[in-house]
């Protein structure tokens, strides 16, 4: 088992073409639709994968009692789940400063869809290095 992290913005930029070591892009075709990607509020959906195929090496918590924050001596954290979701939150930011509706869900596969809470997340109040997610959670981005 393994978290799953999927996409949706309203833009029809090709997101394939910010595909890096860290940050890896699919296309979700309506044929691919799950539970999950269901619950997504845009048109164009993506599967978001990190450098180890799924989506688990991104800064993750399973509970939301720590809220956002920067990484603490105290929890360790590599440098790599660090890194890529930097980089997955520079994106998200940039496709919100354009105007583009951004949301997606960060779940543990094997987890049921009733139980994924909502998040709203302003962007303009954190930085890129306080930023993680949280399991079973859907993320709705804005400035």
């Amino acid at each position: 088992m393994c978290y799953a992290l999927y996409l949706s913005t309203d833009s029809q930029k090709d997101l394939t073409k910010h595909n890096s070591d860290l940050v890896r892009f699919e296309s979700i075709s309506n044929d691919d639709e799950n539970r999950f990607t269901m619950l997504l509020k845009n048109p164009a959906k993506w599967y978001v994968g990190s450098k180890s195929g799924c989506s688990c090496t991104f800064r993750h918590l399973v509970a939301t009692e720590l809220g956002l924050g920067e990484p603490e001596e105290w929890y360790r954290e590599d440098q790599d789940e660090i890194d890529a979701t930097k980089e997955l939150f520079r994106l998200i930011e940039q496709l919100i400063f354009c105007e583009h509706q951004v949301d997606c869900i960060n779940i543990w596969e094997g987890s049921d869809s009733e139980g994924v809470v909502k998040m709203d997340v302003q962007l303009s109040l954190l930085s890129e290095v306080s930023f993680r997610f949280f399991e079973n959670h859907h993320f709705v981005f804005y400035k």
